[in-house]
């Protein structure tokens, strides 16, 4: 039956997104001064509606690709896939990709701000329904083409991270991690799962997506869990056990709170020399186009970094009420800045690649991009070099033209990683493309 009001619903829509691109503020901030170890934070800019931009996702035009810097080549090692956005690596050189989208939400009343969002992420290319599917690639001649494709998992639960110790296969559901039986060289798993340990989940479930990486001895998991608001406007009741990383035990399933006011947590790696575990962190949205600055960072047991009562250490959000001095006064500045709104999802240490070697040494960034800044800020690849543990200098760009001219996304990256032969993997799940960067010249 046709629903009398859905043009009228869809007429508001419209009318709603395009009042809100109409609105908000510009940056005003010098190219670059929101970026590195002393980034630049300004007053927070209040307007009555939020900065909206969104860039239209329309997938990639016949024949057009990425580009990769001077000196670098990219392919495609797979596309058609359905909204590809994590990858893992095994240890034959297999490449596994979670097809996945956040889940069916509960009912929990209309909200107009929620409707509308709901609106604006169909728009950047959000509003599929998610695969719940891993896809196994495999490229055996190693010309950057994956001639091998299966279904490696399915009827999963918005499946996201994944982690291999030894013939344990970890899967992070959305609501969840759970264990598959594994045997090398294997193109799919038909074992049923089982359960090692639950996460928070819905029924809000703001942010879905959990990521999954074993210690080095494989003794333990972490697994991010992002919050289920921008600035805890659900209540911090619903924020229990989120906007955190939590360690886990992998043969009992137990857990405990790692790190915690880490907002939206996704990939974490563990740092070459040092043995660090370092995340990127997408920061609050709605204080304007220059604030706050997404970041990457050293996470520390036991360390509180912020959200959702203050950001880079003590800057105080007014929104937060009631407010937390004492939480505030222990919050921990970041590392490193990656800029305003770029949303960093993917991150990958360098060792071991085959590219030139000023990539060797630093941490490749998949930048989803900006739908709360003027003008767009992220949709690219980065690479953050890194001298004696630490950041230094800017990001240096590795794969951009995923914008148009006229703003609109023929891609945009999200998980990252190296595989076996030292490329640089990239998940674009609004081209549903795994691109490969090589260091074969262009």
């Amino acid at each position: 039956m046709l629903n009398p009001s859905r043009p009228l619903m869809t007429l508001v829509a419209l009318t709603a997104l395009a009042t809100l691109s109409a609105c908000g503020d510009t940056s005003k901030l010098p190219a670059s001064s929101d970026m590195g170890s002393n980034p630049t934070l300004p007053e927070p800019s209040k307007t009555l509606i939020p900065t909206v931009n969104i860039a239209p996702a329309t997938g990639w035009p016949a024949g057009l690709l990425p580009v990769p810097m001077a000196g670098l080549r990219v392919t495609a090692l797979a596309g058609g896939l359905d909204h590809p956005r994590w990858l893992h690596v095994l240890p034959n050189g297999d490449v596994l990709v979670a097809e996945s989208n956040k889940p069916p939400r509960a009912d929990t009343g209309f909200s107009l701000k929620g409707w509308i969002m709901g609106k604006v992420m169909k728009r950047a290319g959000a509003g599929v329904p998610s695969a719940n599917r891993i896809t196994l690639l495999r490229d055996a001649d190693g010309d950057g083409v994956a001639e091998v494709r299966t279904v490696f998992l399915q009827g999963l639960n918005s499946p996201f991270g994944m982690a291999l110790v030894g013939n344990d296969f970890y899967v992070a559901n959305t609501d969840g991690v759970v264990r598959f039986p594994y045997q090398p060289g294997q193109t799919s798993i038909t074992a049923p799962a089982t359960t090692l340990t639950d996460l928070p989940g819905g029924p809000i479930n703001h942010h879905w997506t959990k990521s999954l990486i074993a210690s080095p001895d494989g003794s333990k998991l972490y697994a991010t869990v992002g919050s289920n608001s921008n600035v805890g406007e659900a209540g911090m009741p619903a924020e229990e056990g989120r906007a955190a990383i939590w360690e886990i035990n992998r043969q009992t399933g137990e857990k405990r709170l790692f790190a915690t006011g880490l907002r939206n947590p996704n990939g974490m790696g563990w740092a070459p020399g040092t043995g660090a575990l370092w995340t990127v962190v997408n920061e609050r949205d709605e204080l304007g186009s220059d604030l706050v600055p997404d970041y990457l960072t050293s996470v520390k047991d036991g360390a509180f970094y912020g959200w959702p009562y203050s950001y880079y250490g003590a800057k105080v959000d007014t929104r937060v009420q009631p407010p937390r001095p004492d939480l505030v006064a222990r919050a921990l500045v970041p590392d490193y800045a990656l800029g305003a709104h770029v949303a960093p999802l993917g991150m990958a240490f360098s060792e071991g690649n085959a590219l030139p070697a000023h990539l060797s040494s630093g941490v490749f960034v998949g930048e989803h991009g900006s739908w709360n800044r003027k003008p767009h800020s992220g949709y690219k690849v980065v690479f953050v070099p890194f001298k004696d543990g630490k950041p230094q200098g800017l990001p240096v760009d590795v794969l951009t033209g995923f914008l148009s001219a006229e703003g609109k996304a023929y891609g945009r990256p999200v998980g990252v990683a190296m595989d076996k032969r030292g490329g640089l993997l990239v998940a674009d799940d609004v081209g549903n493309v795994i691109w490969r960067v090589s260091g074969q010249p262009r």
